[in-house]
């Protein structure tokens, strides 16, 4: 698997094909061509757009993954762990100390997943605003 940095015409191809990679979930909404200009280097795409990842380092250290998708017809071969690892070694060289992500309580995919890459699995109340419970993934580096 080859990976780059996301470029705008990548996210804009991404959210075209939205569907393959989110099916009926409209997240379009949260794939901010900003985070894709201002972070370049933690942005990543595999280069036949089979799967991506947006995040940043945080002032705190703290790898934050955005977004991770892979397209329909590339699930299940490791292309996910592939993109957890390249953006790793990317917050690394950042000087990121520990890892993070969010999803919602019944996205039991992405709990299972991240599950299996080592995460810590918490449930946080209103983490996105009153009754808005949240699955928060850690893991320290």
């Amino acid at each position: 698997m080859t990976f780059q940095e996301m470029t705008v015409a990548d996210l804009q191809r991404i959210v075209a094909d939205h569907p393959r990679y989110w099916g009926e979930r409209d997240l379009r909404a949260l794939h901010l061509t900003a985070l894709v200009q201002e972070f370049p280097s933690t942005c990543l795409v595999e280069r036949e757009l089979r799967g991506y990842l947006i995040g940043f380092v945080t002032p705190a250290l703290t790898g934050y993954v955005h977004l991770i998708a892979t397209r329909d017809d590339a699930r299940g071969q490791g292309l996910g762990r592939a993109l957890w690892e390249e953006f790793t070694r990317a917050a690394r060289q950042q000087g990121a100390t520990r890892l993070k992500a969010i999803t919602s309580v019944a996205n039991t995919g992405s709990i299972a997943f991240h599950r299996g890459l080592g995460f810590e699995v918490d449930l946080v109340d209103d983490y996105n605003g009153p009754g808005e419970t949240r699955v928060v993934f850690t893991r320290d580096l």
